[in-house]
């Protein structure tokens, strides 16, 4: 069963120089492989880990600075707060000196806070003085500007609201400017005799946060912050990501920080597939929160950009040329190697192939490892000793040939000798057929099983009555039924024998007909084998040039007029015309004495 797998699928006969190849290749490719695979593994989980503590570090550095940055501008709102209560100025600013006064640390406030970008103190009636500067980024004037921005506005409205039921506040994300710059709103209540009376409330850039994101987002980490929801509130890309934008469903480590519990405030890092412009990555992705803000600074890069900051490419370039030189070493190495194996090999196949076509003297050559020469010596011994049994079966075949062929000559001779008139006439018939067969050009296997067949044409006699066989006159029709028979009695001799299978047709069929009126069987054109129709036309000349019963014997050229009208009729048109050039060549001599056949 498994000669017969390795059959289909064409391996049961495997060049050494395959193997050797392989073996090479297996044994200089594998360590080296699996080496490298190690490498690799041990460098991945080193990256891993690396880029994790990277971004631990730069979160929490970033989550750090946020909040403090947002405290400290609460608490220049609230010393703001605390210098309008102490002046009288948080009543209603209807008043123009108390709001000129308001108005005037509204300006301070912007002036001494670059990240400032609008101050405004609103009373009950909703009503105030305000203060801004023109924005660097945008070349807007803040102040009017921001009123007129509709998300700035609406978050000046919910802080309007918190502040009216005393509470502080802090606004989502919004986006400022032509060049979308992230902000948010902060707003806290004012009041006389702990009525409320008013807000006081600043619109805060976030241009600082935004510079330290741009600071950390190198080398393919982007470093940015995001609110509880999964909105960004500052990335690096503020054309590409708008402060407010979701996130959350596009970028999975954010999608994570929307999960973790309010309070918490341990960093986490998640690996994650990230897609964009249709090429799927793999990623690192850290998150840590902000203190009191509900905010996160996360950080992402490509595990691909990582690998290139400590040579992973580098190193798989180098160990891909390696194995390049290590590939063309062991071909070259096997290449050398298989031929020193498979030159002798080759050598030895071909004298057998020499020897297994007959060619007996041909001897291996003596060369390669010590087991081939070995072998070499050990065919020519075989070879040797081959040659001396064919030589002997060859001489003993001869013998058996040369009895074989005797013996036949001998039964030919003794149902000649049963008649007188027919002494010599298969010898003779045997000599005329193979001079036509030669001329016809046939094999010589095919004349010798002609030759053989027309020596025992006519052994089917043996079993005609003598009384018949020898009558000196014409027979009658009864006899001439009786003669008929000796074909198919010749036949019913000779079947037995194995040997003479291939002569059957030429004993039994060589009186048929090309007409069809023959006998025993009356067959006609193709029906007859050729050996049949040669002895057919050999058996008719001899009977004319020899003496019979019936008639004295006549000329070769009366013959061959006797047989040229019959072809045709009788004889095949082709042994015909071979017969007439074998006698127009001179080869076919008529005479009393038989040569040898």
């Amino acid at each position: 069963m498994n000669l017969e797998i390795l059959s289909r699928l064409g391996l049961h006969k495997v060049r050494i120089l395959w193997i050797v190849l392989g073996a090479l290749l297996l044994v200089s490719l594998a360590p080296i492989y699996f080496y490298h695979r190690q490498v690799l593994a041990l460098s991945e989980s080193k990256i891993v880990e690396t880029e994790r503590v990277r971004q631990h570090e730069i979160t929490r550095s970033l989550a750090e600075e946020v909040f403090l940055y947002e405290s400290n501008l609460h608490q220049q709102l609230a010393g703001l707060k605390k210098n309008m209560e102490l002046g009288g100025l948080t009543q209603s600013f209807n008043d123009p000196k108390r709001s000129v006064q308001v108005k005037t640390l509204l300006e301070d406030l912007v002036k001494d806070n670059p990240d400032v970008i609008y101050a405004t103190a609103i009373g009950k009636d909703l009503r105030g003085p305000g203060a801004g500067k023109v924005a660097e980024s945008g070349g807007d004037v803040a102040g009017a500007g921001v009123q007129n921005d509709p998300f700035i506005v609406k978050a000046l409205t919910r802080g309007y609201q918190s502040a009216m039921q005393g509470n502080e506040y802090h606004s989502d994300p919004v986006s400022y400017g032509t060049q979308n710059h992230p902000a948010l709103v902060l707003a806290v209540p004012l009041q006389v005799n702990e009525e409320f009376s008013g807000m006081l409330a600043a619109v805060v850039g976030l241009d600082q946060v935004l510079k330290r994101l741009e600071e950390t987002s190198i080398r393919g980490r982007t470093v940015y912050v995001v609110d509880r929801s999964g909105r960004i509130v500052a990335h690096p890309e503020p054309r590409k990501f708008v402060a407010g934008t979701d996130v959350s469903a596009a970028i999975p480590v954010v999608d994570r920080f929307k999960q973790e519990p309010p309070d918490s405030v341990i960093p986490v890092t998640i690996p994650f597939d990230l897609t964009e412009e249709g090429q799927k990555q793999e990623m690192l992705g850290s998150f840590s929160p902000v203190r009191d803000l509900h905010w996160a600074v996360v950080a992402q890069r490509s595990l691909e950009k990582a690998r290139e900051d400590v040579g992973v490419p580098e190193l798989k370039r180098t160990a891909r040329i390696y194995m390049s030189l290590v590939v063309l070493l062991a071909l070259v190495l096997g290449y050398v190697f298989a031929l020193g194996i498979t030159t002798p090999i080759r050598g030895l196949a071909d004298s057998t192939r020499a020897i297994s076509r007959g060619e007996f003297q041909e001897r291996a050559a003596i060369q390669g490892a010590f087991e081939i020469s070995e072998l070499a010596e050990t065919f020519n011994k075989m070879a040797d000793d081959i040659g001396q049994y064919i030589e002997k079966l060859k001489l003993a075949a001869e013998e058996n040939r040369e009895l074989f062929i005797g013996s036949i000559r001998m039964l030919a001779a003794a149902i000649d000798e049963k008649d007188p008139y027919t002494r010599g006439h298969s010898g003779r018939v045997a000599k005329y057929s193979v001079l036509i067969a030669e001329e016809l050009g046939m094999s010589p296997q095919e004349i010798d099983r002609l030759r053989i067949a027309a020596l025992l044409h006519d052994v089917g006699k043996i079993g005609v009555d003598d009384r018949v066989l020898k009558k000196p006159g014409s027979l009658t029709p009864e006899e001439f039924e009786l003669m008929k028979q000796h074909p198919q009695k010749g036949a019913t001799i000779m079947r037995p024998v194995t040997q003479l299978k291939e002569m059957i047709p030429g004993i039994e069929l060589h009186h048929e007909s090309m007409d069809g009126h023959g006998y025993p069987y009356g067959l006609s054109g193709d029906q007859i084998p050729m050996m049949a129709r040669i002895i057919a036309v050999a058996d008719t000349l001899d009977a004319i040039t020899t003496n019979r019963p019936y008639q004295s014997a006549r000329e070769v050229t009366d013959a061959m007029q006797i047989i040229h009208k019959l072809s045709g009729p009788k004889f095949d048109p082709d042994v015909t015309k071979a017969l007439e050039a074998a006698v127009q060549a001179g080869k076919l001599h008529v005479a009393a004495t038989l040569v040898e056949v």
